[in-house]
C-alpha cells in the first residue's frame, strides 16, 4: 500500500535524463561528489552508505533537487524496511513459541526483537531530526514540502508499528499530524493528479485505517484523492503519469477493500 510514493523515487533516479546516471568526468564540489557516492551504493544496494552520503547533503542545509531528494527517500525507505521486516518474522515467531509454553525460547527471541525495535528507532529518529532540522525549514517548493511531511508522518507511522501505550499514541498522533500538514500544503499548491499529494492521501487513510480504528474516515479520504485525481487524469502528459496511475490503483483498492468491510 505504500509503493507508490517509493515507485516515484525508484523511477525518478532510474529515467534517462537523470544527471547522475550520466558519466561523471570530475567533482565540481563536494555535494556533487556525495550524490554520486549515493548513485553508488544504490546500484550496489549498500543502502546504508547510501543513507550516509544522502544525510551529509541534508545537512548541508540546501534545497535538494528532485534526485537528489529520492535518493535520500529511497536509502532511508530500504534501511529502514529490512529491519521492519526482520521485526514482523521475529513477532510472528514469538507469537508460535509463546502458543507453545517454550519459555526458553520466549527470553532469547523478545531480546533479539528488541534489538531489532531499537535499530528501527534510532533509523526513524534519524531521519526525523534531519527533516525537522535541515530538510523542511531549507525548502520553499511545494512539492518538496509536502514530499518531507509526508516522509515524516510514514517514519512516526513505523514507530508506531513497534511501539506500544504512551510512546505508541504519541508516534500515531506525530504521524497524523505531519500527514494532514502534508495535504493542507498540497491541497493549495499540488495538482489532484500529483503522485506525492495521492501518496499523502492514501497513506493518511492506511493511519486511520491500521493505527486509528476508523475505517470510516479512511474510505473517505481514499473516495475524495481517487475522484479528485481521475477527474484530471486526462490532463496528464508528463513523466509522472505512470506514477499518478499506480497511486490511483491502489486507493482505489483499498476503497473496494475497505468499504467491503464495512458493516451494512
Amino acid at each position: 500500500m505504500e509503493y507508490s510514493l517509493w515507485l516515484y523515487d525508484y523511477n525518478t533516479l532510474n529515467s534517462p535524463n537523470s544527471s547522475y546516471l550520466r558519466s561523471t568526468m570530475g567533482f565540481a564540489t563536494e555535494r556533487e561528489k556525495l550524490v554520486y557516492t549515493a548513485k553508488l551504493a544504490q546500484e550496489a544496494e549498500r543502502y546504508d552508505e547510501m543513507v550516509d552520503a544522502m544525510k551529509m547533503v541534508a545537512n548541508l542545509d540546501v534545497e535538494l533537487t528532485l534526485e537528489e531528494r529520492s535518493y535520500l527517500s529511497f536509502g532511508y525507505k530500504n534501511v529502514v524496511d529490512a529491519r521492519r521486516s526482520s521485526w514482523r518474522i521475529l513477532s510472528s515467531t514469538e507469537q508460535t513459541e509463546e502458543a507453545k509454553g517454550n519459555n526458553i525460547h520466549m527470553k532469547h527471541l523478545k531480546k533479539y526483537r528488541q534489538r531489532v525495535e531499537s535499530e528501527i528507532s534510532i533509523i526513524c529518529r534519524d531521519i526525523i531530526s534531519v527533516l525537522d532540522s535541515h530538510l523542511i525549514p531549507s525548502t520553499s517548493d511545494g512539492e518538496s514540502t509536502v514530499h518531507y511531511h509526508k516522509m515524516k508522518g510514514d517514519f512516526y507511522r513505523y514507530l508506531a508499528e513497534i511501539k506500544a501505550g504512551d510512546e505508541k499514541e504519541e508516534a500515531i498522533k506525530q504521524s497524523k499530524k505531519a500527514y494532514y500538514k502534508a495535504l493542507t500544503v498540497a491541497e493549495a499548491e499540488l495538482p489532484p493528479t500529483n503522485p506525492i499529494r495521492l501518496g499523502a492521501a492514501l497513506h493518511l487513510s492506511i493511519l486511520y485505517h491500521e493505527f486509528l480504528n476508523n475505517p470510516e474516515t479512511a474510505c473517505r479520504l481514499t473516495k475524495i484523492a481517487f475522484e479528485e485525481g481521475t477527474a484530471e487524469i486526462n490532463a496528464l502528459n508528463n513523466e509522472p503519469y505512470k506514477n499518478t496511475l499506480m497511486a490511483l490503483k491502489l486507493l482505489r483498492e483499498n476503497y473496494s477493500l475497505w468499504t467491503s468491510q464495512l458493516p451494512h
